[in-house]
C-alpha cells in the first residue's frame, strides 16, 4: 500500500498500465496489439519463428505454425543458424537463403497463444479478423535467468537461459488508391518551342 501510494505521488501509476510498443500502427482504431513480456522460450527460435509469420494474414500464420507443429513444414532459420542442419522443407520455404531450417515447437506454441490473444483483442474492438495481417512483430532479447551446472574437478559454470519479449500488431491491408492519368502534352523540340512563342 506504502508503495502504491508513494508511485501515485510521484505519477508513475501511468508507467505501470501503459506499455510502449517499438512501433505503433499507423490507424490504431483499425488495428490491434498483443505482446508477452519475460516469455520462457529461446530468443533465438522465437525470432526465427517470427521472422517467417511476418506479413502473413491470422489465420494464414495459425496454419503455418501448426503444421510446423505436425512436422509438415519447418521454419527457415537465416540469421541464427550455426549448426543447424539442411532439410528439403527449408528450400521451398519463401525467404531461406540457405536451406537450413527446424521445428521450434515450444515457440511455435507462444506465438499461437499470442495470436490466439490478438485475435480477441480485435474481437473486443469490434474488428473483422478475416483481413487482418501480421504488419509488426517483434522479438527482443529479455534478462537472462540463472542457474549452475556441475563440472568436473568441482567447479561450477552457469547454465542460463535466455526468454524473450515478444510483440505484435495486427492491422488491414492499405488498399492504395491509384494515380490519376494526367494526359501527357506532346514531345516538342527546340525548334518547335521557338515556333510556338512567336
Amino acid at each position: 500500500r506504502l508503495r502504491a501510494a508513494v508511485r501515485r505521488k510521484r505519477g508513475c501509476e501511468l508507467a505501470d498500465t501503459m506499455v510502449k510498443y517499438a512501433r505503433e500502427p499507423d490507424n490504431s482504431t483499425k488495428s490491434c496489439k498483443a505482446r508477452g513480456s519475460d516469455l520462457r522460450v529461446h530468443f533465438k527460435n522465437t525470432r526465427e519463428t517470427a521472422m517467417a509469420i511476418r506479413g502473413m494474414e491470422l489465420a494464414e500464420a495459425r496454419t503455418y505454425l501448426e503444421k510446423v507443429l505436425e512436422m509438415k513444414t519447418c521454419v527457415p532459420f537465416r540469421r541464427f543458424c550455426g549448426g543447424v542442419g539442411r532439410t528439403a522443407q527449408a528450400k521451398g520455404n519463401v525467404g531461406s537463403t540457405n536451406g537450413q531450417g527446424r521445428w521450434p515447437v515450444k515457440s511455435c506454441r507462444f506465438l499461437l497463444d499470442l495470436l490466439k490473444n490478438a485475435e480477441s483483442n480485435a474481437e473486443l474492438k469490434g474488428l473483422d479478423t478475416e483481413g487482418l495481417f501480421i504488419t509488426h512483430i517483434q522479438v527482443n532479447k529479455a534478462q537472462q535467468q540463472r542457474r549452475r551446472t556441475y563440472r568436473a574437478h568441482g567447479r561450477i559454470n552457469p547454465y542460463m537461459s535466455s526468454p524473450c519479449h515478444v510483440e505484435m500488431v495486427l492491422s488491414p491491408k492499405e488498399e492504395g488508391v491509384k494515380k490519376e492519368q494526367e494526359p501527357e502534352a506532346p514531345r516538342l523540340t527546340r525548334r518547335q518551342r521557338a515556333r510556338a512563342r512567336l
